[in-house]
């Protein structure tokens, strides 16, 4: 279902960007599972470039009991761009969730007025992608902007509305970035080191998908696709404890 939005992204980052294989530790790359009614493949891919430092996406593919696109790329510790993040999910054809977003990694309002607002127009295009939905397992207002889309949608809305809506977001991003001034205070640029690793650890304690990836990996493969790539930056709350 979201496969073309995989092929549309990896167009656009390998048709602007000069990018590199980033490293996924062994057996987290590719794995497959015969737990549920169908069986279920989860492939993931990550780039890096000199604009980028983490460019990561992944999809699981279970047949009609669910598919799943998601991704997060982290700009380069030079620029203070917000995340951009993309969680596409379907299960059984029925229930389709999507959630995209500039994830800002600071809430003061010229971070806000400097890359946040420029989103509004995008929102106010995609009213029936913009529902205002409650989050369940994440503060709306820490590394989520005001401008999200986020929707329960249908089939038919996800190939058409929400095609042209990702790929407006990817634009715009773009644009950003490439008009984007490079930091060079080393203060400013450890600023953005410590929020990245910061909403890695925040993610990483909250993500409602770690139980999705026990259910057809089991739990301690789970854990170390959640801690070794997905979030990366993150500490498991056990080690935390220890120290």
């Amino acid at each position: 279902m979201y496969k073309p939005f995989v092929k549309h992204l990896e167009n656009e980052l390998f048709n602007r960007f000069n990018l590199q294989n980033r490293a996924i530790p062994a057996g987290l790359e590719l794995k497959v599972s015969d737990r549920g009614r169908n069986p279920a493949t989860i492939q993931s891919w990550c780039y890096q470039c000199p604009q980028l430092r983490k460019i990561r996406y992944t999809y699981i593919d279970a047949g009609e009991s669910a598919q799943i696109f998601n991704s997060v790329i982290y700009p380069n510790h030079h620029y203070d761009l917000p995340l951009l993040g993309v969680d596409f999910l379907s299960f059984g054809k029925i229930k389709n969730l999507v959630v995209l977003d500039f994830q800002p990694l600071f809430q003061d309002d010229a971070y806000q007025r400097k890359y946040i607002e420029p989103l509004k127009f995008l929102h106010a295009k995609y009213p029936d992608l913009a529902q205002n939905l409650e989050m369940k397992f994440y503060d709306a207002n820490q590394y989520f902007s005001k401008y999200l889309l986020f929707a329960k949608t249908d089939a038919e809305t996800v190939a058409t509305r929400l095609l042209a809506a990702f790929n407006d977001y990817l634009n715009l991003y773009w644009q950003m970035l490439d008009e984007a001034e490079p930091l060079q205070d080393p203060e400013d640029i450890a600023r953005i080191v410590k929020a990245q690793k910061d909403y890695d650890q925040y993610s990483a304690e909250r993500d409602p998908a770690s139980g999705l990836f026990s259910s057809y990996f089991g739990h301690e493969w789970a854990e170390r696709f959640l801690y070794g790539f997905l979030f990366e930056d993150a500490v498991p709350l056990a080690a935390t404890a220890k120290k």
